[in-house]
């Protein structure tokens, strides 16, 4: 059976160097890409991509709705039928562009590619993230055991993240050097630090008490004075696996070396919440219960804008539109609250949010 087509392989591999240098994409995003490509080529047989026809982008289609996901054994999301559809119209787009390709691909034809409005819909729709409170988060740092280095890593590994909101793929690549204790600061150098989009900014701890400070202060005195780590050895080191005396895999301290992936990082983070019976919430949703502390503790615009930026976001729209969503039970108070006559009061905020929507709708 054909595996594969080499003029399709020619072209694909151009295609992923011009998403790398022209678009700076980075490797997890190509994979993706490149996913959708394969699957594409598996529907046709592997013909050449030069043999494009509008009625493979539709017969695809349908071919894709009645796959099934190989872990939950249930059809495929609209979200993943959106991304994968997407993808493969782009790189078609691109083709059509190419010498050789431009007489054989209508540019138009990838138009079919399109998912119905309705399913794109459902695709693009935000849904409710699981996010933790501070409560909760703090109650996980108190309950989990700092016997082991390894215990002493993990708990210090979650009291940084909440402090700062870091990303984990920030948190596997942080080093020593990164903390100073004596400002209260995280500088996320995107020269060392494996941060979104290469971004290079410093994280001043956010006021989330003193517990995750004194763990993490705790943690590095006992990284640098126990075990002899230096500035350029990894914050978080990575797990020594040895072979015990039953001959299997165990746990053997800590290696100075860092995690290659975040794997570890939230597989950490689901043990420590499921030990105190919580449901299992990721490093990431650490930024949610950030931006809601935020929202009830800034009082001016200048206020917000900091605290947005000490995420690592350029503008406050993007912490609002990506992280701002009103919880259920405070989205009940506030609709309750206008239905009761107050006075009309404007403040530096309102006025602030009043030009942000404004400005927004100006745009549309």
């Amino acid at each position: 059976m054909k595996k594969h087509n080499p003029n399709n392989v020619r072209m694909t591999r151009k295609y992923y160097i011009f998403l790398k240098e022209a678009k700076r994409q980075n490797e997890s995003s190509i994979d993706g890409v490149a996913k959708a490509i394969n699957r594409f080529e598996q529907y046709t047989k592997f013909k050449d991509f030069k043999q494009f026809h509008f009625k493979q982008a539709v017969g695809f289609k349908k071919h894709l709705t009645a796959q099934k996901n190989e872990v939950t054994n249930k059809p495929l999301s609209k979200s993943t039928l959106n991304t994968t559809l997407r993808h493969l119209k782009n790189f078609f787009q691109w083709l059509a562009m190419q010498p050789n390709y431009k007489s054989r691909i209508n540019y138009s034809e990838t138009e079919y590619f399109n998912l119905s409005e309705k399913d794109t819909r459902i695709a693009n729709a935000k849904r409710k993230k699981p996010v933790p409170s501070l409560e909760q988060a703090l109650h996980v740092l108190e309950r989990m055991p700092a016997r082991t280095d390894i215990e002493k890593r993990n708990r210090a590994l979650i009291a940084l993240t909440l402090l700062t909101g870091a990303r984990d793929s920030a948190l596997a690549s942080l080093k020593v050097k990164h903390i100073n204790l004596i400002e209260g600061s995280l500088f996320q150098d995107a020269r060392e630090v494996n941060t979104k989009f290469s971004k290079t900014f410093t994280t001043y701890f956010f006021p989330v008490g003193e517990l995750p400070l004194t763990i993490l202060k705790d943690w590095i005195e006992h990284l640098t004075e126990e075990l002899l780590f230096g500035p350029d050895d990894p914050l978080f080191p990575k797990t020594k696996m040895v072979v015990g005396k039953d001959r299997k895999f165990q746990t053997g301290g800590l290696l100075r070396e860092h995690w290659l992936t975040a794997d570890p990082i939230r597989k950490l983070f689901k043990q420590a919440f499921q030990s105190v019976g919580l449901p299992y919430y990721n490093p990431h949703s650490f930024r949610n219960t950030l931006v809601r502390l935020g929202e009830s503790l800034c009082q001016t615009p200048e206020e917000f804008k900091a605290w947005s930026q000490n995420l690592g976001h350029e503008g406050v729209l993007t912490t609002l539109y990506s992280y701002g969503e009103v919880q259920d039970y405070r989205q009940a108070e506030l609709i309750k609250k206008l239905s009761k006559p107050r006075e009309l009061q404007t403040t530096d905020i309102d006025d602030y949010f009043e030009a942000k929507i404004k400005k927004i709708m100006n745009a549309q």
